[in-house]
């Protein structure tokens, strides 16, 4: 590991524990900052308001922390809209925003639309298929930004055990199972092409919080590559020290199978090989094999090929900042 990563790891890895609620609204209260918090959602009507629940009653009602709960629906055939809504968010479609340039599916994509509909200095991204979830997540992710001038980016670590097994013993074996496609694909690129950013635990994890005056800079890859695109553009804009992670305990998630896993390793795998040249894609398709009635049979994806100019260049968005 570099030296300037172990020393990193030693001033910008916190634990949630290290900056009490108290603190982080007293900071909030001085700089005038506000927070958004936004749940890309699709399909996930089981657990979307739990969560939204949760972060208002512990952080919108209990203590002002949060300014907004925004959900962004990528287009759900389920009642994950009604679900957010009843739970008290404000609901916007993803096809709604912007319709001057159609909407392509992906998670980079409602993300990236999200700046349009949130009012946020301060923009908290969570994932809506969380399981147990605990508002220290939000606060845990938001703190950083608030007491620290210093700081734009900051990502949550944690846990994440594989399986729902309950007992102490299983959940110590599958603890460090979770994240399959962090440990065989974007670790390793990484570590090997951005060394910097080695000691980021869960660099692909969808728990992260940032400044509005920096993501509005980033480009946004559409799909799964995202996160890495993001901590990737995000070092080379700000600096490493500019990026910080927080400990938050353990992450329960609906897993995908493998094949999904492939899906998603090959849309992260072309973010960092664009980000490494520049160039063309020499086949931006992947091709995986299920076995059917005569067979294995070929089945072939699409990997996300498409990524959304800085929101700062959109005439809108530049419009209602005017505005």
């Amino acid at each position: 590991m570099l030296e300037e990563v172990e020393r990193w790891l030693g001033t910008r890895s916190w634990s949630v524990t290290d900056r009490p609620l108290h603190g982080i609204l007293a900071a909030k209260r001085a700089s005038g900052q506000s927070v958004s918090v936004v749940l890309p959602a699709l399909n996930e009507e089981e657990t979307v308001g739990h969560i939204v629940a949760a972060i208002r009653h512990d952080l919108v009602q209990q203590v002002p922390l949060v300014d907004e709960v925004v959900v962004v629906d990528s287009g759900s055939t389920d009642r994950t809209s009604q679900v957010a809504a009843a739970a008290g968010a404000r609901v916007v479609h993803r096809d709604t925003i912007l319709p001057r340039i159609p909407a392509v599916p992906g998670k980079g994509e409602v993300l990236w639309r999200s700046l349009l509909v949130t009012t946020g200095d301060i923009v908290c991204f969570i994932d809506a298929d969380l399981r147990e979830f605990s508002s220290d997540f939000v606060s845990g992710i938001v703190g950083p930004l608030l007491t620290d001038p210093d700081i734009d980016l900051v990502k949550a670590m944690y846990d994440r055990p594989l399986g729902t097994e309950s007992t102490a013993l299983a959940s110590r074996r599958t603890a460090g199972q979770g994240g399959r496609v962090t440990e065989l694909m974007a670790r390793p690129l990484l570590n090997l092409h951005w060394p910097q950013l080695a000691g980021f635990v869960q660099p692909l994890g969808g728990e992260y919080a940032a400044r509005r005056s920096l993501l509005e800079r980033l480009p946004f890859p559409v799909g799964y590559g995202v996160e890495l695109g993001m901590l990737v553009d995000a070092l080379h804009l700000v600096g490493l020290d500019a990026l910080a992670q927080v400990d938050v305990g353990v992450r329960k998630h609906r897993h995908q199978d493998g094949q999904a896993l492939g899906r998603m390793a090959a849309a992260i795998y072309r973010t960092a090989q664009l980000r490494l040249a520049r160039g063309h894609l020499v086949r931006p398709s992947l091709t995986q094999f299920e076995r059917g009635a005569n067979g294995f049979e070929p089945r072939t994806y699409s990997v996300d090929t498409e990524e959304r100019p800085p929101m700062a260049e959109i005439a809108e968005y530049a419009a209602r900042k005017v505005a």
